[in-house]
């Protein structure tokens, strides 16, 4: 952990935050507080990037970037799909292929683990290059509705449609999935993920956004492949940003950042510069009001 005089020191170089949203800037009841929304809007002012760079999907992240005001390059879905907000431009978009889906599927139906598939809306738009700023740019489709489905719609605020995902996968319209997300308890997890990244190897990127969500995506995928991707097109060195998360898939975020600011407590503490006090006591606020302002 650096101390104190770092954090200054640090201050005069930083151009861009990367934060992450969940157990990060958001609050347990997965809201931006006030005083985080304000923090955040005064470093927007104040000439200073903010770069949302989360698991969730666009439809669970336009009302955060909203209500902050901030514009430009964002990482959505892990670093599946980094797009320039609000006009929808895809700045990189990496999809999952088939045969990697079904076999979770399989998997999912074997274990009867819930598992969900976000897909683009529209295939066409993968290709084009742009999202339709104020359309939908995903679909989410799962097997059953479940309890888990209930929870993640909750969460997130994303209202899976049930069907066959094979059937789906087989459609001819397919061209491939942006991410797709085992629900179950952590010792679950704990036995299916070596088979998956057994059977696919390093043709797959596999990491943990909670505890309990385990995230199947295409190779090269992460929060830190798409906050490069943000950083060339702003023109950003690694000492001009300051990435903020908490769990596993945060790490390759750090690795692209300057800087790095975990929660105490949090899965990825270990490997970050900066110590930040716990979501509840809105500790990302109180740390950038330290540094920035």
């Amino acid at each position: 952990m650096e101390n104190q005089s770092d954090i200054y020191a640090a201050a005069r170089d930083i151009k861009a935050l990367a934060l992450d949203l969940d157990g990060t800037a958001l609050a347990p009841e997965g809201a931006l507080r006030d005083r985080t929304r304000n923090v955040l809007k005064r470093c927007i002012e104040k000439g200073i990037r903010v770069v949302f760079c989360t698991g969730r999907p666009f439809g669970s992240t336009e009302r955060f970037r909203l209500e902050v005001g901030a514009e430009g390059p964002e990482v959505r879905f892990n670093g599946a799909i980094t797009a320039d907000m609000p006009d929808g431009e895809i700045l990189g978009a990496f999809l999952l292929r088939r045969e990697v889906a079904e076999f979770c599927v399989d998997i999912a139906r074997r274990e009867n683990v819930y598992y969900q598939i976000y897909f683009p809306a529209r295939s066409g738009d993968i290709a084009s290059g742009r999202f339709p700023p104020g359309d939908p740019w995903e679909l989410l489709m799962a097997e059953t509705g479940r309890r888990e489905a209930e929870d993640y719609r909750r969460q997130v605020g994303i209202q899976a449609v049930f069907g066959d995902l094979k059937e789906a996968l087989l459609s001819p319209d397919f061209c491939g999935c942006i991410k797709s997300l085992f629900i179950a308890p952590p010792e679950m997890i704990r036995k299916i993920r070596p088979e998956i990244e057994e059977r696919f190897g390093d043709s797959i990127y596999v990491t943990k956004s909670s505890p309990v969500f385990l995230e199947v995506m295409k190779a090269g995928v992460s929060k830190g492949a798409g906050l490069r991707l943000v950083m060339e097109r702003l023109g950003l060195k690694k000492e001009n940003v300051l990435a903020c998360g908490d769990e596993e898939n945060d790490l390759p975020m750090f690795d692209a950042a300057g800087y790095s600011a975990a929660s105490a407590g949090s899965k990825a503490e270990a490997a970050a510069g900066f110590r930040l006090k716990s979501i509840a006591d809105e500790g990302l606020a109180e740390f950038l009001e330290t540094m920035l302002l």
